[in-house]
């Protein structure tokens, strides 16, 4: 089995969204004492990707969302930026465009190949200050960063996961969050993968049992800790929360894709869908002071079939199932950070509940590049 009980031969070879041919996944966070923060960067293949986006949550930070409207005249894109930073970190998204840029990659506006504009969509997320220092966020130096990481990677790179990039400072409720993946491979051979950024204003785990809401339902049962070791991690939890600390804002963000050839209406309804493998995961969901966010991508390596008229649901819901399990992936794999000064430190599932869980992959797997700034 795979993670959150998926069998290990309904996902791909590396239950990534790398397992999307052709898709590349980079990361960047900042240096310096005090920074908890950093920008990921979901690079498509040469010619880009068919895009679309879903914001459902109430406090969203983007750039270029409305260009990825249906009727609108952008068809694709050649990246996607999801950074920390809140409004700041969105400067991330100009640092790839430049790299773009310099790579003839973009929309063509003149007669020379060089004259072009990228279209870089990008959201972020709110951990200002969770570092301790409040003025440490991305910028154009961090995206540049982490697209060449991503682009330094081989095709089928597996993902690093947890405290990474823009899950460098993410928390997921009372526990600390951070980047997950996942993805699906269907009887079709069509794959569906997802990757997230758990930085969420809800829970991701029940206080009742101690299980993450996104096992509940999976292909086999949760496993739930033991009533001493859950009854430990309550306590743990209550005393490191910060009862002086503003309510929280959040936002969580994620990618999904697929090698299917989909119109831009079609990857818009799979955004929207994917949505509800958020829900199932984290409880409450697109609050006012979410910013939840999912974009979708197609690179049409692969068609639909043409003789059924409904093709499109078996990856609509395969994208909600792995968005779900990327979300579970994403808190497992975080681990426990210091709050830095004054600030309590954020708590891991994985600290927390330590016998209960299995290792993810983590940046120890796949060393990330750190941002020149902060």
């Amino acid at each position: 089995m795979s993670s959150a009980g998926v069998p290990a031969d309904a996902t791909g070879p590396l239950d990534a969204l790398t397992d999307v041919a052709g898709l590349r996944v980079g990361h960047a966070r900042l240096a310096g004492e005090g920074a908890l923060s950093g920008t990921t960067v979901v690079l498509a293949p040469e010619g880009g990707a068919v895009a679309a986006v879903d914001v459902r949550g109430g406090g969203p930070g983007t750039r270029e969302t409305d260009a990825l409207d249906p009727r609108n005249l952008v068809q694709r894109v050649d990246a996607i930026v999801l950074t920390g930073g809140s409004a700041y970190g969105l400067d991330a998204a100009s640092g790839v465009m430049a790299w773009l840029e310099e790579r003839g990659r973009g929309v063509r506006v003149g007669p020379d190949p060089s004259q072009v504009v990228p279209v870089v969509p990008a959201a972020c997320l709110f951990d200002l200050g969770r570092g301790g220092d409040w003025r440490a966020r991305p910028d154009a130096s961090t995206g540049r960063a982490a697209v060449e990481d991503a682009a330094g990677t081989e095709p089928g790179t597996p993902v690093a996961e947890g405290n990474v990039g823009a899950g460098t400072g993410a928390l997921a409720g009372s526990l600390k969050g951070g980047v997950g993946t996942a993805s699906v491979r269907l009887p079709s051979g069509i794959t569906v993968g997802a990757l997230a950024v758990v930085n969420a204003a809800g829970s991701v785990l029940d206080p009742r049992t101690g299980v993450l809401y996104g096992e509940y339902g999976a292909a086999e049962p949760p496993a739930y800790p033991a009533p001493e070791v859950h009854r430990a991690a309550q306590r743990r939890l209550t005393a490191a929360q910060d009862t002086e600390a503003a309510p929280p804002l959040n936002t969580t963000l994620a990618v999904v894709a697929t090698d299917a050839g989909l119109t831009r209406a079609q990857a818009q309804k799979l955004a929207g869908t994917a949505h509800d493998g958020l829900a199932r995961a984290v409880r409450p969901v697109h609050l006012l002071t979410d910013g939840d966010t999912v974009f979708a991508l197609a690179t049409g390596a692969r068609q639909l079939d043409p003789h059924n008229p409904i093709a499109l649901n078996e990856l609509l819901a395969a994208a909600a199932d792995a968005l779900t399990r990327a979300i579970v992936k994403g808190v497992r794999a975080a681990r426990t950070v210091d709050g830095g000064p004054g600030g309590k430190s954020h708590l891991s599932y994985g600290d927390l509940y330590r016998t209960h869980i299995r290792p993810e992959r983590t940046e120890h797997d796949h060393p990330v590049p750190d941002s020149p700034t902060g």
